[in-house]
């Protein structure tokens, strides 16, 4: 058996390549699937399964692109409703590999059309390829778009059914390899391990304790995060099949009269560039989103899908870059990008907005002088609620809009997270709603609390720590 995980660290999105006897299986392709073409080729296998396990709520996959170059046939579970041809796949369906039989077991509790990919090697059962059903020290969320039709509580009870009677019906020593790990907004409480086995999960998965399947829904629909908006969209174009990826990234080198004026008509300028860049120059109204940290994440909570978006970038490797990324997450409505950057901009005689980033001590120095600014915190409320600067007002950049109505937007603002990524992105939010005198916090509260300053808490877990 040849066997590959390939891990996107900006998704925390698991694939997988498995091979025997010149045969190969995609297992939930990224978009972008050249990769996975170039490895088969390399190994000597012609890909003759792309099987999905559900339909992704959280990235766009490039399962037609795939099988189309690949010559290969597409799987789903049969309750997905795929709108192209496809393998509508039930449990106890086998797909032949080689010496391989891969056997598909119905899972339904994430999505109630989810699967789960046995791997069988020699008559015994060896790996499972679980998707969003079981994670790595977590299992998967009850309450996402797939479930249209059922309530959290009835998808998290198919949830403790599917774990139970399928996957802990397997030995101990049989593989767990996920579709997702920590940083995924799919489960609540990810490992940062990529693999297991199900015996370490049956013995250290909070989910799979011994308990009632009453207490395991009651658990399971408690303080779920919110879903991002783009997620039931992109599920949709998971079910109906995506454009080509080059289709998706197509760009045109844009002139800064063009920028402005399709700014002027309400496209979104999308400036990917690091915290420090965008402070010290960018064009008026452009939002940040850095290529750093969860870009593509953030850009699909920030920007609605369907939105015209204009990239401003460094050079070309970023813009290319980012187009690829906001393609994995269902962003297909790119107009361009300033050709030249910032410098272009500012050369064609246009004004070149900026953000002063300060630092925590800084930040002290004002609080002990009680001047008259108030202090945003973006992270998410459980953040916030374990450790944050005194005097700082919770409003998560999700959300961050909907809040600003309770600020004034005369006064100094200063906008602080974790590490000054996401404090970024909400200084650009607040200028493009007329803040005058905005400051990003450059290190957020992670250099706060190593400065050794002094912090509060709304939790009994409380997690400052240097």
């Amino acid at each position: 058996m040849y066997f590959k995980q390939f891990y996107l660290g900006c998704l925390a999105h698991a694939s997988y390549l498995i091979g025997s006897d010149g045969e190969a299986a995609v297992i939930d392709p990224q978009r972008d699937v050249k990769q996975y073409l170039d490895e088969a080729s390399a190994q000597g296998f012609k890909i003759k399964y792309v099987i999905e396990t559900h339909l992704h709520a959280d990235f766009v996959s490039g399962h037609r692109e795939l099988a189309k170059r690949a010559g290969a046939e597409i799987v789903f579970g049969w309750k997905a409703g795929a709108q192209f041809p496809h393998r509508a796949a039930k449990d106890g369906d086998e797909l032949q590999l080689g010496q391989l039989c891969l056997r598909v077991l119905e899972t339904p509790g994430h999505t109630p059309e989810s699967i789960c990919v046995l791997v069988i090697e020699n008559g015994a059962p060896v790996k499972v390829l679980t998707g969003d059903t079981l994670f790595i020290g977590d299992v998967g969320r009850p309450d996402l778009v797939g479930s249209k039709g059922y309530t959290p509580e009835q998808m998290a009870a198919m949830m403790y059914d599917s774990l139970h009677e399928k996957l802990m019906k397997l030995d101990d020593a049989v593989e767990v390899y996920p579709a997702h790990g920590a940083g995924s907004l799919c489960g609540k409480n990810m490992s940062k391990e990529t693999s297991s086995t199900i015996g370490q999960q049956r013995r250290f998965n909070y989910a799979l304790q011994p308990m009632t399947k009453e207490a395991f829904v009651k658990m399971m629909t408690a303080d779920l995060p919110e879903a991002p908006a783009y997620f039931p969209k992109d599920a949709e174009i998971n079910r109906t099949g995506a454009a080509t990826l080059a289709d998706a990234t197509a760009l045109a080198a844009l002139n800064p009269e063009k920028i402005r004026a399709l700014a002027e008509a309400g496209a979104v300028v999308l400036d990917v560039r690091d915290a420090e860049a965008f402070g010290a120059g960018h064009v008026p109204g452009s939002l940040n989103i850095g290529l750093g940290g969860q870009f593509a994440s953030w850009a699909g909570m920030l920007i609605p899908i369907g939105a015209p978006i204009v990239i401003v970038a460094d050079d070309s490797a970023q813009v290319e870059e980012a187009a690829l990324r906001l393609a994995r997450v269902g962003h297909e409505t790119l107009r361009g990008f300033l050709h030249g950057g910032v410098l272009a901009w500012h050369e064609a005689g246009f004004d070149v907005a900026a953000v002063t980033q300060i630092t925590v001590n800084e930040l002290k120095d004002w609080m002990d002088e009680q001047r008259s600014f108030q202090l945003i915190d973006v992270r998410r409320p459980a953040e916030y609620a374990g450790c944050h600067a005194p005097g700082t007002v919770n409003a998560p950049l999700s959300h961050l809009e909907s809040h600003l109505a309770s600020f004034d937007s005369a006064r100094p603002t200063a906008v602080i997270c974790a590490g000054g990524y996401r404090s970024s992105a909400g200084a650009s939010i607040l200028e493009r709603k007329g803040f005058k005198q905005i400051y990003n916090v450059i290190g957020g509260t992670g250099a706060w609390v190593n400065a050794g300053l002094a912090t509060e808490s709304e939790s009994d877990t409380a997690s400052c720590q240097k």
